[in-house]
């Protein structure tokens, strides 16, 4: 079955550090866009960051200089690094999928998705 799980979220104080995992299984990342996004109570899901099968990326404006995408294809794993973390960055966030080259922050783009894993940044 395709699924895709993300782990490493919790708690970070402000000013702090997270990584974030996403984790494919029943097929593989290796030519497939990966997308971030994240959703916090009360609004709109929004993406956050993205990194296309070539490996090239794209990050939101509110996250630029802050969070750092890449992926692991022999892992069949991409990671979400986020630095400087922020109050407003607490959020439920997912990973997804499509099958394409280029990014695209959009979620309806996207064919698979992982159940979310919370970040919550205290202050």
């Amino acid at each position: 079955q395709v699924q895709l799980e993300e782990s490493g979220g919790g708690l970070v104080q402000p000013g702090g550090s997270l990584s974030l995992s996403c984790s494919a299984s029943g097929f593989s990342l290796n030519h497939c866009v990966i997308g971030w996004f994240r959703q916090a109570p009360g609004k709109e899901r929004e993406g956050v960051s993205c990194i296309g099968s070539d490996g090239s990326t794209w990050n939101a404006d509110s996250v630029k200089g802050r969070f750092t995408i890449s992926r692991d294809n022999a892992k069949n794993t991409v990671y979400l690094r986020m630095n400087s973390l922020k109050p407003e960055d607490t959020a439920v966030y997912s990973c997804a999928t499509r099958r394409a080259y280029y990014c695209s922050r959009y979620g309806s783009d996207y064919d698979y998705w992982g159940q979310g894993t919370q970040v919550t940044v205290s202050s």
